[in-house]
C-alpha cells in the first residue's frame, strides 16, 4: 500500500477568494499561476459557466512543505464550531511572557487583515498558552 504523500486542507465558505488571500497573508503563502492559456485567474473563472465563475480558490506554500489549502462556495453558512481547526505555530519554543508576546503580536498583525480575537487559553501546567481566533468568516483557528 502506499502512503500518503500530500493532503489539501479544504475550507466550505462563501467567498473563496478573499478567505484564500487572507489565509496567503495568515502563512506567507501564494496563490498558484493560472491554468495553462491564461494569463489571470480571473480569465479563467470568465471561461466557466455563469454557475462556476468564482466557486473555488487555492493557495499554496511557496516552499511546497505545507499543504495546499482550496476553499469552496457552498450555500450554506456557518453554523456550529468548527470540529476540526488550523494551528498557527507562531509561540513554538517559547514559554510564559516571550510566548504571549508573540501570540499578542501575530494576533495584532491579524485582527488588521479582519480576524478576530475569541479567547486567549492560559497556560495550564500540561499546555502552553494559545489563542483561539476567527477567520474572516468566523472559522476558529489557534495561534500556537
Amino acid at each position: 500500500m502506499a502512503s500518503v504523500k500530500q493532503i489539501q486542507v479544504t475550507f466550505d465558505c462563501a467567498e473563496p477568494e478573499r478567505l484564500a488571500r487572507f489565509w496567503c497573508e495568515v502563512l506567507g503563502y501564494v496563490v498558484p499561476a493560472p491554468p495553462e492559456g491564461f494569463a489571470t485567474w480571473d480569465d479563467f473563472s470568465r471561461s466557466l459557466p455563469p454557475e462556476r465563475q468564482g466557486t473555488g480558490f487555492a493557495c499554496i506554500d511557496p516552499t511546497g512543505v505545507g499543504p495546499r489549502l482550496y476553499f469552496q462556495r457552498v450555500p450554506e453558512g456557518k453554523v456550529v464550531k468548527n470540529r476540526l481547526h488550523l494551528d498557527v505555530r507562531v509561540g513554538t519554543g517559547l514559554v510564559g511572557e516571550e510566548r504571549l508576546a508573540a501570540l499578542e503580536a501575530e494576533c495584532a498583525r491579524l485582527i488588521a487583515l479582519g480576524a478576530a480575537r475569541v479567547r486567549l487559553l492560559s497556560a495550564d501546567g500540561y499546555n502552553e498558552s494559545c489563542l483561539v481566533m476567527q477567520d474572516i468568516e468566523g472559522n476558529e483557528f489557534c495561534l500556537d
